[in-house]
């Protein structure tokens, strides 16, 4: 299958685990090439014919077609049904609109007591009942804790008045939020873990920790480092000058003999980082050797911020805006520091 752009996010439609999804903006995708998949079965009306009549009526009922002639274009037409399945309205069930309005708070909050954090503070930012109540009833401290189970290695410079604001601050400054929780369930990759991975890994921490490169912290997040992050300090003389972006990586069990996947957790506007985080660098998708380690690859990516590769780009409208006017992608990229990368100095509260 031939690499292209992704129709949904315009973002670099490349391996995505043998799965047709979209590896920058996690949407379904049809393959490009029909020629080397079998026509996946779908499902349509039941008719009468050849109904035997022995069969109970349904009101929507369904029947497998074998064959299928692939329109000329499977991506829009997938995205066309999609976005018209999830745009019908659905039939009115009975209840009053306020209904959910008229609970009373002892109903919400057993609501509340099962959900996870970024759950929780979603709902605080659904309407200013819900987030009044989540005020009153959750004290500072346990989003304190939330923000330091998300983002480890946040250390503010600042006293910290509203650890809810700083968590909201967090929050949104992360381009994707499923990465996120995907770095919070922290899954077993696939394969059986080998002694020289873990003697490597091993090392590697005990080197970032004695000699850590400057600008750069790393630290794994389950026992057999598998999940790490990392926080890069922008360049001096960059944009990206003071602000302070983290990153997530994941490190497959068949590492070193194969890369780890590197995202940005926070905003940057920057050619080779895509709108969701995908890094793309050539040291971790094409040109990988054993002598790369996770240190190397951090001072990759930050080197990158600083001499931007743009024969080849994870957003093309941003690499174009940075060969034909840099100075207005400075204030851009500039603008963006200020906004997503400057957590741990700007207090949310000014």
């Amino acid at each position: 299958m031939q690499h292209t752009a992704c129709y949904v996010c315009n973002g670099f439609y490349g391996p995505s685990f043998n799965e047709p999804v979209c590896p920058t903006c996690h949407a379904f995708l049809y393959p490009e090439d029909w020629s080397c998949i079998n026509p996946m079965p779908v499902f349509t009306e039941k008719t009468d014919d050849g109904d035997s009549g022995n069969d109970e009526p349904s009101d929507m009922a369904y029947a497998p077609v074998t064959k299928l002639k692939p329109p000329q274009n499977p991506v829009k037409h997938q995205l066309t049904t999609v976005n018209s399945t999830f745009s019908t309205p659905q039939i009115p069930d009975g209840h009053s609109p306020s209904l959910v309005d008229c609970l009373p708070p002892e109903v919400l909050l057993v609501v509340f007591s099962y959900l996870d954090d970024m759950s929780l503070w979603s709902v605080g930012n659904v309407c200013k009942r819900w987030h009044h109540l989540l005020k009153s009833h959750m004290s500072d401290h346990i989003w304190r804790v939330y923000t330091q189970l998300r983002f480890p290695i946040y250390k503010p410079f600042f006293t910290v008045k509203s650890w809810f604001k700083v968590y909201t601050r967090l929050m949104n400054s992360c381009p994707c939020k499923a990465c996120l929780l995907q770095m919070s369930i922290q899954s077993e990759p696939p394969g059986v873990e080998d002694t020289w991975r873990s003697n490597r890994l091993s090392s590697e921490l005990k080197s970032l920790k004695a000699d850590p490169p400057q600008g750069i912290e790393a630290v794994p997040l389950d026992p057999k480092y598998c999940h790490w992050q990392a926080s890069i300090t922008g360049p001096v003389g960059s944009p990206y000058e003071g602000g302070l972006f983290y990153l997530y990586l994941q490190v497959p069990y068949s590492y070193p003999m194969t890369p780890p996947i590197v995202k940005f957790l926070t905003r940057i506007f920057h050619p080779n980082v895509s709108r969701h985080g995908d890094v793309g660098i050539d040291s971790i998708h094409h040109n990988w050797t054993l002598a790369l380690t996770i240190s190397k690859i951090l001072i990759s990516v930050q080197s990158l911020l600083t001499d931007p590769f743009c024969e080849v780009c994870m957003e093309p409208g941003v690499g174009k805006l940075y060969m034909k006017d840099k100075i207005a992608f400075g204030n851009i990229a500039r603008t963006w520091t200020w906004k997503y990368a400057m957590n741990d100095v700007l207090s949310p509260c000014t």
